[in-house]
């Protein structure tokens, strides 16, 4: 192990002996604090990433099993221990990173945004619209914005600048490149919080509400961040044309270049047409189903007659890595966070808080707990952990609240964890990808990161809460 990879690992470590050792609240067992110690190593572990972090919270899982620090029975802790792998919102992630698996198989989100990029791309502008309503078009379908956007958007956004001359190698990333890429960054944001199944942790906070009494509905997720979503989606791709501009300002090549990629695809495939009918039927059932079939099995109903279709095989699931490590990573998680309701510790720390700002009025406090959830991100490298540390602190401190409705504030909540997103290059999946490419220099990262970040906290405050509190009362 390099010294950098030691450091990482002996941080969180240190991290979590200072909190062990330092006198624990009369209101917590000495259990509950140790339990909060082992909790905040694994998430600063999960931050520095010492070592992969689906191994890092299995790991955490773990020493809180075999520590005895939820239960004291071996039988029951074990149990404990195993609960996130029969979490039907577990599987529903799992499922759905196969219906990314799908996308790519058979090439249907290629030939989406290559079709866009040939009817709307003449001119950057319209390139831009393009990229963005291909990221919305894949959106339901594709929890993970890494894989859609970093791994279907950004490959093919990626061959669009050199035709114009657009290189960081070159210092013309600003030719066309630049622009094209923070549009398609941001507009992955946005639609990460449009749709529930557009971001992982979405339906992990799904679950983690659950537990408080509290479900989220597809359609409900849709609707309630509809105002706020559409117009940041509309008004997106022009302000980033206006403030971040291109230098060229005609792009007659990219629908030419699009038109040669799918001449090159030829006309649509069964494989894709059968792909395309079964996630209209997911998307389908999702929306109006919901009475009748639950939707991890709409997902998981996919997911066999996918296999049945022969859009992938078994052989190809077994290897599909990212989805494994996902199932493992999302069921150790879901089961650390479950651990610190089940010791006390999230609604010791929500009465704190909720006292403290309890004398504000219901709306008031609500614009803060969300305002704190949103910019505090700063200190996470992952949506996973800022989801899996805070919601539950942050939806219970909101529960403490007289005269709040708890829905608001869960969806208040979670709708957050798609747009900031663009805050940082390390604030998303996708971000690191776009950040690396060269196109979007560090300093105008930051820069644009705070700027749309600020952008998007002020309409959802603006538009999207007073929405919340009309639907939901």
């Amino acid at each position: 192990m390099d010294r950098e990879k030691l450091l990482k690992a002996i941080i969180p470590i240190i991290i979590g002996i200072i909190i062990a050792i330092i006198p624990h609240p009369s209101a917590l067992t000495s259990n509950a604090w140790y339990y909060f110690a082992l909790f905040a190593t694994v998430i600063a572990a999960t931050i520095l990433e010492p070592m992969p972090i689906a191994a890092i919270s299995l790991i955490g899982v773990v020493v809180a099993v075999v520590a005895r620090l939820v239960y004291s029975r071996p039988s029951s802790s074990i149990s404990w221990g195993l609960t996130g792998f029969s979490n039907s919102i577990v599987w529903l992630i799992f499922a759905a990173y196969l219906f990314a698996l799908g996308y790519s198989k058979t090439g249907l989100g290629r030939r989406i945004a290559l079709i866009f990029i040939k009817y709307l791309g003449k001119k950057p502008l319209g390139l831009g619209y393009a990229i963005a309503l291909s990221d919305l078009v894949l959106a339901p379908f594709m929890p993970s914005n890494t894989a859609r956007s970093g791994g279907t958007i950004f490959p093919i956004v990626s061959n669009i600048p050199p035709m114009y001359g657009s290189s960081p190698r070159e210092g013309t990333e600003k030719k066309i490149g630049s622009y094209l890429m923070w549009t398609a960054f941001a507009a992955t944001c946005i639609t990460s919080s449009m749709f529930l199944t557009g971001l992982a942790p979405n339906v992990l906070v799904q679950s983690l509400a659950a537990k408080q009494g509290i479900q989220f509905s597809w359609i409900t997720w849709f609707i309630g961040f509809a105002p706020v979503g559409i117009f940041l989606f509309i008004i997106t791709p022009y302000l980033i044309f206006k403030m971040y501009p291109p230098e060229i300002k005609e792009s007659p090549e990219a629908p030419k270049w699009a038109q040669e990629e799918l001449n090159k695809m030829g006309k649509i495939k069964g494989r894709e047409i059968a792909f395309l009918i079964e996630v209209i039927l997911a998307l389908v059932l999702w929306i109006i189903g919901s009475n009748y079939i639950d939707a991890t099995a709409v997902a998981l109903l996919v997911v066999a007659l996918s296999l049945l279709s022969n859009v992938y095989s078994w052989k190809d699931i077994l290897t599909y890595e990212s989805a494994w490590n996902t199932l493992v990573w999302f069921a150790t998680l879901f089961t650390l966070a479950d651990g610190l309701s089940r010791v006390g510790f999230v609604s010791y720390v929500g009465k704190e808080i909720a006292t403290t700002i309890g004398w504000m009025s219901p709306t008031i406090a609500l614009i803060v707990i969300v305002s704190l959830f949103y910019w505090l991100h700063y200190m996470f490298a992952s949506l996973t952990a800022h989801a899996t540390a805070l919601f539950p602190i942050f939806l219970a401190t909101a529960m403490g609240i007289s005269g709040m409705n708890p829905v608001v504030a869960a969806y208040a909540l979670s709708y957050t964890l798609g747009i900031m997103g663009i805050i940082s290059p390390y604030a998303t999946g996708p971000a690191p990808v776009y950040y690396g490419s060269g196109y979007i220099k560090g300093n105008d990262f930051w820069k644009l990161g705070l700027i749309f970040g600020i952008i998007y906290y002020v309409i959802f405050i603006a538009i999207g809460m007073p929405w919340l509190l009309f639907i939901l009362k």
